[in-house]
């Protein structure tokens, strides 16, 4: 008798866990939505709507990474459940990525552009200088074409948004190009004569990327900032939640008031 009564305990016990989802700190199971991104503007963002989410019953939780490598292998692990650093042509660069991973809305734009410690204009820099670039295809095709929308190099016509050095077809001032990886890139300016920086590192360094760079990109370029998730997940209502969060008047206003010099564009 006693062992029947067992059984039907833990029959009870597992009907009640289905219905009803385990509790955890006053909040029901699968309302946290972890969201992993670069500290600035990314995070800063996100630190802005996490009031705007509880509201909602969603715990937002912000992971930060420093690279641009990790956060994407830590979606596809499952370790977060979005994240916020990436645009569009960064995402499909690789073939893992596109086949695992989605972008579910953009948010802003951060102008790319080219600094130096050395010289203050594109005139001043001298033939035969080093130029870093980072190291992986979209954003160092994104450099190139930085340049060369400048007048600095000229790029095949069909040399597309990954433009290598294999695709310059004038160098008229001999340049040399140093790649690295993108969060290495402001720490390198005292070592080359300019490097071409994402505006989120630009940012985080201390940089004003409208008044310190010497050329930047216009704004309407297709590098949009994409929060990223993994693919069936875009309709989660946790996306949609964070979605109309992030793209929300209050955010496009302190887009606007945080970085009124243009530094940071929205594009909603």
């Amino acid at each position: 008798m006693m062992k029947k009564f067992t059984v039907t305990l833990a029959a009870l016990a597992l009907i009640f866990a289905v219905a009803f989802p385990v509790m955890a700190g006053g909040k029901k199971a699968g309302t946290t939505l972890k969201v992993g991104a670069t500290p600035v503007p990314h995070a800063e963002m996100l630190a802005e709507i996490i009031d705007d989410l509880a509201a909602k019953g969603i715990d937002l939780q912000i992971i930060e990474f420093t690279d641009y490598v990790t956060p994407n292998l830590a979606l596809i692990a499952g370790d977060i459940d979005a994240n916020f650093f990436q645009h569009l042509p960064y995402l499909e660069s690789n073939d893992e990525w596109t086949t695992k991973l989605v972008s579910a809305f953009g948010v802003h734009i951060e102008p790319f552009g080219l600094y130096s410690n050395k010289y203050d204009t594109l005139e001043a820099i001298p033939s035969g200088a080093t130029v870093a670039i980072p190291n992986d295809p979209s954003n160092g095709g994104r450099a190139l074409l930085l340049l060369a929308d400048n007048g600095l190099i000229a790029l095949n016509s069909n040399a597309g948004l990954e433009a290598t050095e294999l695709d310059i077809i004038a160098n008229p001032k001999n340049l040399k190009f140093r790649a690295l990886e993108a969060a290495q890139l402001p720490r390198s300016l005292d070592d080359v004569d300019a490097a071409c920086i994402n505006g989120n590192y630009a940012l985080d360094a201390g940089l004003n990327p409208i008044d310190d760079s010497i050329i930047i990109e216009d704004a309407d370029s297709p590098y949009v900032n994409v929060v990223v998730v993994r693919k069936g997940m875009e309709n989660d209502k946790r996306i949609i939640a964070l979605q109309e969060a992030l793209t929300s008047a209050e955010i496009a206003d302190f887009i606007s008031n945080t970085w009124s010099d243009g530094s940071v564009i929205s594009v909603f």
